[in-house]
């Protein structure tokens, strides 16, 4: 079983808006979203935002909306010229409610087609976690995305390498790419960083469930919320999951394509109405020379139609961690949580098992049976003893 694992040299920020004020950002949701040639004030957006895009697609993209917040995780640019804009314009109380990231975020890309899905979360993101790095996990219908802070960049290569994964390097790009020997891989975290990182897998469970509980983080899950992992079409060609489809750069021109034209436009508009609607659960990812992909509430099947790729009649149940408590640069949560349940639930190379990191939360995605048990695991893990 094979990884490609490529360390996307991205400057990102995550953006958390709560849900009371989520009409208030939808605009400038929309903004982001839209190609950069078609912004939604109708002109060419500014020069600062020639870098937030790569051949006039987005080199990585995430609109989240959950039970929990609005996140958004996008390109510094758009936070400053976008996002800061519209939080200045609140009243100063609500504004203080809206936060965008200190620090910058680097994306590392896994494709991990045909890979043991717990396995895979959990024997990338321990070493990460094991090193004190505080890391942001999203999984897509392709691909694995970690978000990592930019100035650990050097600390993630380390810890990487130090467990078998070779990193060869582009030099015309700078971009290296990472292909591991025997990989496998994916991930979030959690722990104040002043505390020396944890000595083995162990130890970092043992503090991850000791943290949640102390910040009397409790899982729960949505009875009437049952999700979909699919993925749009490119209108060029879609080869399915084993191999990725890859954007043509050019037209018969000579021009560079725009985002706009590999996307279906019935799939773009489908995006545009959910949002509009303030659904109870829909994630975006958009990233260079991937499809689209969507981790979407069942219920907004009719919205999109025939625009979808994938499994359309499966059932996911999201477990829901609201990390609203947890300092931003808390490690090990991913790790140590996907690292329990895979332990002790024994999961299978068939077994479906994803998380989506968000701004203040996070949730472990499961089949319905899977999502029972692994509940009836961390709840007990979680839940303080009477006084």
């Amino acid at each position: 079983m094979n990884a490609q694992i490529t360390f996307l040299d991205e400057t990102l920020r995550l953006i958390h808006v709560p849900l009371s004020l989520y009409s208030s950002f939808l605009q400038p949701i929309l903004n982001v979203l839209l190609p950069k040639s078609q912004g939604a004030s109708g002109s060419a957006q500014q020069p600062e935002l020639e870098s937030s895009t790569l051949g006039n697609q987005h080199g990585f993209l995430n609109i989240s909306v959950t039970p929990i917040e609005c996140s958004i995780v996008c390109h510094s640019a758009w936070a400053k010229s976008v996002f800061e804009p519209a939080i200045k314009k609140l009243p100063k109380e609500l504004s203080k409610t809206v936060s965008i990231s200190k620090d910058s975020y680097a994306v590392i890309s896994v494709i991990s087609a045909g890979m043991d899905a717990g396995s895979r979360v959990v024997d990338l993101t321990s070493p990460l976690a094991l090193a004190g790095i505080p890391i942001f996990f999203i999984t897509t219908y392709y691909s694995d995305f970690i978000l990592v802070p930019t100035k650990d960049r050097q600390s993630v290569v380390q810890a990487l390498l130090a467990r078998g994964f070779v990193f060869s390097e582009d030099e015309s790009s700078f971009k290296p790419a990472i292909s591991p020997a025997h990989s496998r891989g994916t991930s979030h975290s959690s722990e104040p960083p002043s505390t020396p990182p944890p000595s083995s897998v162990g130890e970092l469970q043992t503090r991850t469930f000791a943290l949640l509980k102390k910040r009397n983080v409790v899982p729960y899950i949505d009875p009437d919320l049952q999700l979909i992992h699919c993925s749009g079409r490119e209108k060029s060609s879609f080869r399915g999951y084993s191999d990725r489809p890859s954007m043509a750069r050019t037209q018969t021109n000579g021009n560079r394509r725009s985002w706009f034209d590999t996307l279906d436009t019935k799939l773009y508009l489908s995006i545009v109405s959910a949002l509009a609607s303030q659904p109870r659960f829909l994630s975006i990812t958009l990233a260079e020379d991937d499809p689209p992909s969507l981790l979407l509430d069942k219920s907004l099947l009719g919205v999109f139609g025939d625009s979808l790729v994938g499994p359309t009649e499966g059932t996911l149940v999201p477990i829901f961690l609201d990390l609203d408590n947890l300092p931003f640069e808390a490690t090990g949560i991913v790790s140590g949580v996907a690292g329990k349940l895979v332990q002790e639930m024994h999961m299978m190379e068939s077994a479906e098992l994803s998380y989506l990191s968000t701004a203040r939360a996070g949730a472990v995605i499961l089949s319905a049976e899977q999502s029972v048990k692994a509940l009836a695991i961390l709840t007990p893990l979680l839940t303080k003893e009477e006084q």
